[in-house]
């Protein structure tokens, strides 16, 4: 009986970390693992895996430390997983559907697929900014969402990454200047001058 209600306290314990500590960070894990597979069914599978671990290894978490880094951290690895199982996987191609694909372009009359996504964000100003982020490496992509987006410290990111703080630096140092030749032409079109020169 007595072990019964330790069992309780501990997943009463356990259930307070989730709801006041790591659910809060739902909507930036989802932001961070969008902003790497680009797939908003990934991001959202890639964000339920993240409570999974984290559910399944919360004796390993102390309670009060931080936990948006404990969790992008588990996210990283897990996006990092996904996709050296994807890497390692040859590419399957289903005949049925490449047949049921041919037979709807045929009998619809159309060509080609309208996203209505981009349908409707193609005269808003910005997309520049967010392509020239998406178009970084994954490691200097990663390094720039995590301290120019999440606020993260270069601190925090070294150990969500596993990467030396030098090299944090040094990355979201190269990642800014990217960032800044490929928006030049974008910034004076939009009336910004750069008066470094």
């Amino acid at each position: 009986m007595l072990l019964m209600s330790e069992n309780k306290l501990e997943s009463e314990r356990y259930m307070k970390i989730f709801d006041e500590e790591f659910y809060p960070h739902a909507d930036a894990l989802y932001n961070f693992a969008y902003n790497l597979t680009y797939n908003e069914d990934d991001a959202n599978d890639l964000v339920q895996e993240t409570y999974m671990k984290a559910f399944r290894f919360i004796d390993k978490y102390l309670q009060g430390t931080n936990a948006k880094a404990w969790l992008f951290k588990i996210l990283k690895n897990g996006f990092i997983n996904n996709y050296r199982k994807a890497s390692k996987k040859p590419t399957r191609v289903d005949f049925e559907d490449i047949i049921s694909y041919q037979d709807s372009e045929a009998s619809s009359g159309v060509s080609g697929h309208i996203d209505m996504r981009q349908e409707i964000f193609q005269n808003m100003m910005g997309d520049e900014v967010t392509l020239a982020v998406n178009n970084l490496p994954v490691d200097f992509r990663t390094v720039i969402l995590l301290c120019d987006i999440e606020g993260f410290t270069y601190e925090e990111i070294s150990k969500i990454i596993d990467i030396p703080i030098g090299t944090v630096r040094s990355r979201l140092h190269r990642a800014r200047n990217m960032l800044k030749e490929k928006l030049q032409t974008y910034a004076e079109s939009m009336g910004f001058k750069n008066k470094r020169q």
